[in-house]
C-alpha cells in the first residue's frame, strides 16, 4: 500500500514509517495540517493516516477539505479525544474509521488493510451490489437474494445511502441530513426508525445480515 501519515509528533510519526515500511508499504509523512492536505489531494495514496490534534490545521478541517474535494482515499483518524462526540465528529467530517491514542501497531496493521480493502470499485454506475443485495437505481428496484424487495421511496434512498457508504460507519446525523435536510432535531428518532424499517425487509429472512448498528455512533451496511 501507498500510504500517507500525518501526524506532528515527529517521533510517532517516525516509528509508525518504520513499522509500515518493515510490512513493505510505501510512506509518505507530513508534520501539520496544511502539507497533509496538500500531499493528500493528489488522490494518490490507498490509505491515509490522520492525525486529529494537527498545527495549522487540525485533522477534522483536513478530512473536510479533503472530502468536499471529492478525495475518497480512506482515512483513518489517530487521536486522543475518545468520548462518543469525538468519534461522531471525525466520521461526520468523512473519516472511514478511528483509532484511540496510544494504539497497538498490530491493530494499526489490521485497520489498515480493513480500509484498504473498502476503495471504491468501478461499477456500473446504475447498479449498487453489496454481497447479494442489488440496487438497481435506474429501475428504483431492490432484490435480496433474486428476490424482489419492496421499497418505499425513502426506505430506497436510505438503501441507496448506506450503500454507497459501504462498510463506512455513517452517524444518524449523516442520514438525516441526507434524507431529511436540517428540517428535524438531531435528537429524533425518524432514522431509527426507518432503520428498522429497512433491517425488516432487507435481512428479517436472511441468516446473513447486512445491516448493522454500532453503538452510540450510527449504521454501517456490508458483510
Amino acid at each position: 500500500m501507498y500510504i500517507l501519515i500525518v501526524e506532528d509528533e515527529r517521533r510517532l510519526a517516525q516509528v509508525i514509517r518504520r513499522v509500515l515500511e518493515e510490512e513493505g508499504h510505501t510512506v509518505d509523512t507530513a508534520y501539520d495540517g496544511e502539507e497533509g492536505l496538500a500531499m493528500a489531494l493528489e488522490g494518490s495514496h490507498d490509505v491515509i493516516v490522520l492525525d486529529v490534534l494537527l498545527p495549522e490545521m487540525d485533522g477534522i478541517e483536513v478530512c473536510q477539505a479533503l472530502r468536499r474535494s471529492r478525495i475518497d482515499t480512506p482515512i483513518l483518524l489517530l487521536t486522543a479525544l475518545d468520548s462518543v462526540q469525538d468519534r461522531v465528529r471525525g466520521l461526520d467530517a468523512g473519516a472511514d474509521d478511528y483509532l484511540p491514542k496510544p494504539f497497538a501497531f498490530q491493530e494499526l496493521l489490521a485497520r489498515l488493510r480493513a480500509l484498504s480493502r473498502r476503495k471504491v470499485q468501478a461499477r456500473d454506475p446504475s447498479h449498487l451490489e453489496v454481497s447479494d443485495l442489488v440496487l438497481d437505481l435506474r429501475r428504483r428496484r431492490a432484490e435480496r437474494a433474486g428476490q424482489v424487495v419492496e421499497l418505499s421511496p425513502k426506505e430506497f434512498s436510505l438503501l441507496e445511502f448506506l450503500m454507497r457508504n459501504e462498510g463506512r460507519v455513517v452517524t444518524r446525523t449523516q442520514i438525516l441530513d441526507h434524507l431529511w435536510g436540517y428540517d428535524y432535531a438531531t435528537d429524533s428518532n425518524l432514522v431509527d426508525v426507518y432503520v428498522s424499517y429497512l433491517r425488516n425487509k432487507i435481512d428479517r429472512r436472511h441468516l446473513k445480515k447486512l445491516i448493522r448498528t454500532v453503538r452510540g455512533v450510527g449504521y454501517a451496511l456490508g458483510d
